[in-house]
């Protein structure tokens, strides 16, 4: 109980310095996201059109899930020295970034084929191209899933990100490796149920976002 005491008081006292980490994570894990929504969106619409492509793509993103997050993190530090950019948020955003193209890819791949063969044949029997089919009929019956994949993908990497500490960073990694290095339990306390809560709050917003854009039809 005093840990806790102790914990609490500890966050009430630095709340402006967490609060800096919190953001700062958010902000790491926005930017990785992001970049993966503008390219994994995308690809799994053209892996639906070059059917051929798809075992290629997704077996390639599921590789790079496998890895372990630490490992990841370690193996973008001497790629990005080469380029001045061993240290800091380039290479935690990238590892993220791999991170998330999963979801996001296979959900938009998963949401394109498993449509209802009818609603394709509508299309192409009022003379609709793919494209034009995709942009009004196909994409907003897939809101739900694919925006799923990027749930996801925020989850994931709010915890994955967390390792981003290691490669200077920052976030609210800072506080679990000050905490281990400094064997201090309240910042690794303080640390970990801040990620956690994190997550499940940032689940809880997109979740209800996904609800506000997802047609009225389907929901």
């Amino acid at each position: 109980m005093d840990t806790i005491n102790d914990t609490f008081l500890y966050v009430i006292h630095n709340l402006p310095f967490i609060l800096g980490l919190t953001a700062q994570h958010l902000r790491l894990v926005g930017i990785a996201v992001a970049l993966a929504v503008v390219i994994g969106v995308p690809l799994g619409i053209v892996i639906v059109r070059f059917k051929w492509l798809a075992g290629v793509v997704l077996s390639l993103a599921t590789i790079v899930l496998t890895i372990p997050a630490i490992a990841l993190f370690g193996l973008m530090i001497p790629l990005f020295s080469m380029i001045g950019q061993g240290i800091g948020a380039v290479p935690a955003i990238t590892a993220a970034f791999l991170y998330s193209l999963l979801p996001i890819v296979r959900n938009t791949h998963t949401a394109l084929t498993q449509l209802d063969a009818g609603v394709r044949e509508a299309g192409r029997g009022i003379g609709l191209t793919f494209w034009q089919r995709l942009k009004w009929v196909e994409l907003p019956l897939a809101v739900p899933l694919v925006f799923g994949g990027i749930r996801t993908a925020v989850v994931l990497n709010i915890g994955v990100m967390a390792i981003a500490a290691i490669v200077g960073a920052g976030g609210l990694g800072t506080l679990i490796l000050h905490g281990i290095s400094q064997s201090d339990i309240r910042k690794l306390i303080a640390g970990a149920v801040i990620v956690s809560v994190l997550a499940v709050v940032m689940d809880q917003v997109l979740l209800r976002l996904q609800r506000v854009l997802t047609p009225k039809g389907i929901r």
